[in-house]
């Protein structure tokens, strides 16, 4: 089995099928951030309710495949820069991601600054970062495997794929009760942004032979629902594995069937257009905003809605939440695009090690 990541990139010939073509991997993005954010919101409003609503039912479905989807998309594009120099390899996959860590988990400190250091001074709060180099913080955790499955991934490359594939695989399937979430991570998800890029070529066919045979890749999806809701939502009893869907190998077989799901999904709303894939897109062209910032509105939303009571139904503030958390980043990010505070979303120019290029588009920087 050899790599399969010659993919199409946009060049400045690119027409409007190619385009398309392309289209459908932001909006697949675009499902996954807004899934994420509204596992967090959900659950997050829950608890502090005090019960579950309608959303509920949302994020346990989409849990066997959310994750998984984010990191396979995200490796799509490895091949493209893996053969390159480390310097510039560096750059545009580790210095790129570790910038964008480490200026937010100072951020999402500094405002948790009360809580983290609990009366015990700067000493606390400074021995918290020095803990986020090396077991990632809160929610940024995606952002620092990114930059690490990167570096390991080129590391590897000249292994067999079989051997690549497998030995993610396996790791995907190991206990990992009492590691650290680094370690528990890492195993769990590696093997997705290893199938992204090993696959990215066949993924993108998958997505083409999606959008020339719509109505079979609708009846595939509906079967694909049936079956993942089964094992998603039929308990175990076992506080290791609560449902059918976290057993191991069933996880791995449930993730990747879902991030095919998601693939198709995206490659149908791109051929349907329509508002809600332009929302979808514009949210997958700044996922990577929407993911360092959805927090802050995210928390402050939930402790409003939470004081006041001006939101009863838990499913219905939970819906509030995600909406206002994947809004807000996005239109922070709109307002500060031309002004000084633009180094939130676009790493300042001291912080290449390698000149920047020409932009290939209208999106921020921070999207990679």
């Amino acid at each position: 089995m050899a790599p399969a990541t010659q993919i199409p990139g946009p060049g400045a010939g690119a027409g409007a099928e190619e385009a398309l073509r392309l289209a459908w991997v932001d909006v697949a993005k675009g499902l996954c951030i807004v899934l994420v954010v509204m596992m967090h919101s959900t659950l997050g409003t829950g608890n502090e309710m005090g019960g579950e609503g309608f959303l509920h039912n949302v994020v346990a479905f989409a849990k066997p495949f959310r994750i998984p989807d984010f990191f396979l998309l995200s490796g799509l594009f490895v091949g493209r820069v893996i053969d390159r120099d480390w310097r510039l390899f560096a750059d545009r996959r580790v210095v790129h991601f570790a910038y964008f860590y480490l200026l937010w988990v100072l951020i999402q400190s500094a405002v948790k600054y009360g809580q983290i250091v609990d009366g015990a001074g700067p000493g606390a709060f400074l021995a918290h970062l020095a803990h986020a180099l090396v077991e990632p913080y809160s929610t940024l955790w995606f952002i620092y495997l990114l930059a690490v499955f990167s570096v390991l991934t080129k590391l590897l490359r000249g292994l067999h794929p079989a051997l690549l594939l497998g030995g993610a695989a396996l790791l995907q399937s190991l206990p990992l009760d009492g590691y650290s979430d680094l370690v528990t991570e890492f195993c769990g998800r590696y093997v997705w942004f290893v199938a992204g890029y090993l696959f990215a070529a066949r993924i993108f066919r998958f997505a083409d032979l999606v959008r020339r045979h719509p109505r079979a890749a609708l009846v595939g999806l509906a079967a694909w629902a049936v079956v993942n809701g089964l094992f998603a939502f039929t308990a175990t009893g076992h506080a290791t594995f609560p449902t059918l869907a976290s057993l191991p190998l069933v996880s791995l077989a449930l993730g990747g069937a879902g991030a095919l799901a998601i693939v198709a999904v995206g490659a149908l709303l791109t051929l349907a257009g329509g508002p809600l894939t332009a929302a979808l897109r514009a949210c997958g062209e700044r996922s990577i905003v929407i993911y360092l910032a959805f927090f802050l509105p995210m928390a402050a939303t939930r402790m409003l809605i939470v004081k006041t009571g001006a939101v009863t139904d838990i499913g219905l503030a939970s819906l509030v939440v995600t909406l206002v958390a994947v809004l807000v980043p996005l239109a922070i990010e709109r307002v500060v695009r031309h002004t000084p505070f633009v180094f939130l979303f676009r790493r300042p120019a001291a912080f290449h090690i390698v000149a920047e290029t020409p932009p290939r588009s209208a999106r921020t920087a921070a999207t990679g």
